[in-house]
């Protein structure tokens, strides 16, 4: 049923390329030389016919999502917006060619401090700017030859997308997963704004303006993150991750061990406290009380109160608060519970603070149990919604608050009355006002009813929220970009989730990756998605790198032009003018290091298709990629060889001369034979790497392994050989979801050659576009690799004919090792600890064998008996 399905799909697929395809080819059959001015005009013709694919949301079974992270609209791609890209639609389109409904989406994270900056200074309103960067940077996507779904587009600047936005913190609020608190914020007095710990650095400077930043005492709003920490960091064992790799470190770093508990317990001062012990019991203690590092936060409360005291909900008594470095704080925490009844050191504490034992409440400390005391401590503030989470003591809340215009409004209403009162979801969205010059003077124009009471007094929250808020989301927004009546289709999540691919960089694979999950687990807990876990696989790809040149001493980044390089693989240099030492080195590309490319730079000089190979080229994406037009010349003249070969077959194929060949003769055979080998081989490769490994580079490289063997080729094999017709289709074919526009014209030019060979429909299509043809398999005959490894190495290479590769399971792979003499002769002496297989269907398969080596025992004994030890299965 699932491969009748499949057919059905790519049937469907076939049928729509059919409809638009040009089967003339843009060039005369007789054009030898590929120019530039020829690609371009190759890009300009194909254009037309390609990037029009859409996702069907009726027909779901056969779904693949594949998602870029979605841009900040500065107005320019740069270079890693290019890679980020050109990846996530050369498996797209990969996908599509295997008969996959395809979701493959673009949107913008547009809200944020530095529109509002530029805006500033430009003299012109944010919502402005950032349409202008949209309609710019839609335009460079588009010259991409991405193959997004625009129909899927979104913004989080809209309110079609800000008022769902702005329902899932209501959706939080009511679930009682957000409050307001005053917390000691990082304020930057340039931008004017809370910063998060991450966007300060290691001088105390904000990350973005570069200003000293300031500590604030500020109301803000914060989101219990922490009650999911325990729930977040098991998630990182779940099966549906695949390739996280460090990642999946990096998240259980940010978590932490959650080895405690955290509480918010409610101050005299009407502030809450955070308290995280490892001993919730403590609580139980009606001596306990609380101790503050001297330079918390509710320090610069406490000196307008004589004494500040906390609840304690556990027994029903005030504790007091006190202000001290003394005691053994837990790491990263700067409050302290103290129980002098649970511990000694507690209890001298205590005597050295000065404080009086309060009234005993009868209990007999050491004849309880801690279990049961802990346990009601746990149920006591999971029922008054006070914490009792699970979780580490250096993780903290989100704090979402930001002091500024050009963001999603938090959807709060103030009351002197009734307090603080969530917006009516009929009253959603609360807009952002028109002009963002409210800041300065106009403050009526937060003046609303309180929807609770009526009071007419009542003032809409100032604050906007973290744009961390907006791409926590999004992902989701994207399955249903339409919806006017709710946040998504919860039948459409449930049949498109989790995200099959995840692409982005490793900047965001802490924070962002964090709040996204977050708020999936939390959605997951509505039953509004069906999986935990928002992104099955993920793939973080590496910077791309410049080539920087800075003066040595004063720092002063120069431009490449104004350096002479004196000796390239010791990176040494001087200036021209001055012969200063120059220090070469490669940098994340950047404007203030003038080592930045333009991408339309690199489309107008080498076009479209030869950007994309080389930025996939020569480097894995998970690497950074040092971006020099030293590594162009491979990719440039791989792709003269194609053009050539295909208009070399076509001459061939078109000649009137009739070459007298012997098809029958052994040397005939024999060729065809190594093009059959060559073919499976290479697609056996490029396969892997489309389909499982994502290393587009070594797809490339197996590729140009083909394109060798082609030209390897006879004039006689090129006119009378089927095989060679196989093998230059799927040379076309596997490079299509790459080069799109340069493939297709290939792929035009190949079947306009007369005196066709291949009719079978499995191998590809004469009378559609290439890409609509069905991916090339390996033929069934062809044996392909059972790879057994000891330890990680290497040991042995067992073949297998593709037609019973499918078939074979864990066990087949173990009886097939232990019948081969190199596995049983290294695992003499060996123990083995445990074993694991992979297959990868239609294309090999992998198995491990883990073994220690059996230690041999000293023995006094002159008797040679026989050795204990051997494979043990």
């Amino acid at each position: 049923m699932q491969i009748l399905s499949q057919l059905k799909s790519l049937k469907r697929f076939t049928d729509l390329y059919k409809r638009r395809w040009v089967s003339r080819s843009c060039t005369d059959v007789k054009d030898v030389e590929l120019t530039q001015e020829l690609k371009h005009c190759i890009e300009k013709h194909w254009c037309k016919h390609l990037n029009q694919e859409q996702f069907n949301d009726t027909a779901l079974g056969n779904k693949f999502y594949v998602l870029s992270m979605f841009p900040y609209p500065s107005g320019n791609l740069h270079m890693g917006h290019v890679r980020n890209y050109i990846l996530g639609d050369a498996v797209a389109r990969y996908q599509r060619m295997l008969g996959k409904n395809v979701l493959h989406p673009i949107g913008w994270d547009a809200f944020g401090l530095p529109a509002e900056n530029a805006a500033i200074q430009r003299g012109i309103e944010p919502k402005v700017w950032t349409e202008r960067n949209i309609a710019q940077m839609k335009q460079q996507v588009t010259d991409l030859g991405c193959s997004f779904d625009w129909s899927h587009e979104l913004s989080t600047c809209s309110l079609e997308y800000y008022k769902w936005t702005q329902k899932l913190f209501l959706m939080l609020y009511n679930e009682g997963m957000v409050y307001q608190n005053e917390a000691l914020v990082n304020w930057d007095p340039v931008d004017k704004t809370v910063l998060a710990d991450e966007q300060v650095d290691y001088n105390g400077c904000s990350w973005r303006s570069g200003a000293k930043v300031e500590k604030r005492l500020l109301k803000q709003w914060f989101i219990k993150t922490t009650a999911y920490a325990k729930q977040l960091l098991e998630g990182l064992d779940d099966c549906i991750l695949k390739d996280w790799r460090d990642i999946i470190n990096l998240q259980r770093h940010w978590i932490g061990e959650c080895n405690g508990y955290s509480f918010q317990l409610l101050t005299s001062g009407s502030n809450y406290l955070r308290v995280w012990t490892a001993q919730p019991e403590h609580f139980k203690d009606p001596n306990a009380f609380v101790v503050l590092k001297t330079e918390h936060y509710l320090g610069k409360v406490a000196q307008d109160e004589v004494h500040m005291t906390v609840e304690n909900p556990f027994t029903g008594t005030i504790m007091p608060l006190i202000f001290s470095n003394e005691p053994a704080f837990p790491e990263n925490c700067d409050v302290y519970l103290a129980s002098p009844n649970f511990r000694e050191e507690d209890r001298e504490l205590q005597r050295s603070l000065s404080l009086s034992f309060f009234a005993d409440n009868g209990l007999n400390f050491e004849s309880l149990k801690v279990a049961d005391l802990r346990n009601d401590v746990l149920e006591t503030a999971e029922r008054l919604k006070l914490g009792g989470y699970s979780v580490s003591s250096k993780l903290q809340d989100w704090l979402i608050s930001r002091q500024r215009y050009w963001g999603t409004p938090i959807p709060i209403i103030h009351c002197d009355k009734c307090g603080a009162v969530p917006v009516p979801d009929s009253q959603l969205p609360v807009r952002l006002p028109e002009k963002s010059a409210f800041k300065s003077e106009d403050k009526d124009i937060f003046r609303c009813s309180c929807p609770k009471c009526g009071n007419a007094g009542a003032r809409r929250e100032t604050d906007t929220m973290d744009t961390f808020f907006d791409s926590s989301w999004y992902y989701l927004r994207y399955l249903d970009a339409n919806n006017k009546h709710e946040m998504f289709d919860k039948r459409l999540a449930h049949q498109c989730m989790p995200v099959d691919l995840y692409i982005g960089g490793k900047e965001h694979a802490v924070l962002h990756l964090y709040y996204a999950r977050f708020i999936n687990h939390f959605l997951h807990s509505q039953g509004l998605v069906p999986t935990q876990e928002p992104f099955s696989r993920l793939l973080v790809q590496g910077m791309v790198m410049g080539r920087s040149y800075r003066i040595k001493g004063s720092g002063r980044y120069v431009q490449e032009h104004e350096v002479e390089i004196v000796n390239a693989k010791r990176n040494q240099a001087i200036l021209k003018e001055t012969k200063e030492a120059v220090v070469m080195s490669w940098e994340k590309m950047s404007k203030s290091k003038m080592n930045g490319v333009d991408p339309t730079d690199m489309f107008r000089e080498y076009g479209t298709d030869t950007t994309r190979l080389i930025i996939l080229a020569d480097v894995a994406p998970t690497s950074h990629r040092n971006w020099s037009n030293a590594t162009f010349p491979g990719i440039l003249n791989w792709q003269k060889r194609l053009w050539r070969m295909v208009n070399e077959f076509c001459d061939v194929r078109s000649s009137s001369k009739s070459c007298k060949v012997d098809i029958n003769s052994i040397e005939f055979k024999a060729e065809e034979e190594k093009l059959f080998d060559a073919r499976n081989f290479y697609v056996k490769g490029v396969t892997f790497n489309y389909r499982h490994a994502y290393q587009l580079s070594v797809a490339i490289s197996k590729m140009q392994g083909l394109t060798n063997s082609l030209k390897r080729a006879s004039k006689s094999i090129q006119c009378f050989s089927k095989e060679y017709e196989r093998s230059l289709a799927a040379q076309l074919i596997m490079l299509a979801p790459m080069a799109p526009h340069f493939a297709s014209e290939l792929w035009s030019k190949f079947v306009s050659a007369p005196k066709r060979l291949n009719s079978s429909p499995t191998d590809f299509n004469w009378e559609t576009d290439v890409l609509a043809q069905r991916w090339p398999e390996i033929d069934q005959q062809y044996k392909v690799d059972l790879t057994v490894k000891v330890n990680g190495f290497e040991n042995c290479i067992i073949k297998i004919a593709r037609s019973h590769i499918d078939n074979v399971t864990h066990n087949d792979a173990l009886d097939l090792a232990f019948n081969t003499d190199s596995v049983t002769s290294y695992l003499i002496d060996k123990k083995i600890r445990t074993t694991n297989f992979a297959l990868y269907p239609g294309i090999e398969a992998v198995l491990n064998i883990y073994v220690d080596k059996v230690k041999q025992e000293k023995s006094n004994s002159r008797t040679t008996g026989s050795k204990e030890g051997g494979a043990i299965v």
